[in-house]
């Protein structure tokens, strides 16, 4: 019985047993200081989608609520997992709310422009 349960509450069947899901938009807008991201999910309010970063990666998902067995359940959907590039300053990403999308900003930090470096050689 709790192979059936672990089945159950799975987004698949869940995404099949109530006729599919929506298919979220991610727009990448490049900008001289900073990289936004405009995200929108069908049918889903902006302000319930989820911005995470861990361990320098993006995770953005929206949660699905179910009940199964008596249980309340909260699934998260992903819509977007990557790693940030270096030039990203990760203290400084923030989100806005602009109608039915959200749009996170990834402000650049000094390594946007490159990094430049003479090397020394030494002799041995």
């Amino acid at each position: 019985m709790e192979n059936r349960l672990d089945i159950l509450t799975s987004v698949d069947v869940l995404n099949t047993l109530h006729g599919g899901t929506v298919e979220p938009q991610v727009i990448k807008v490049q900008r001289e200081d900073s990289q936004e991201m405009h995200v929108h999910v069908p049918s889903i309010d902006p302000a319930s989608i989820e911005v995470e970063v861990n361990n320098n990666r993006l995770f953005i998902y929206y949660a699905v609520n179910l009940t199964a067995a008596g249980k309340d359940l909260r699934l998260p959907y992903g819509i977007y997992n990557n790693a940030l590039p270096y030039y990203i300053d990760i203290s400084r990403i923030h989100s806005t709310i602009d109608g039915n999308m959200l749009i996170i900003t990834l402000p650049f930090n000094a390594l946007a422009n490159g990094y430049h470096k003479k090397i020394k050689t030494d002799s041995r």
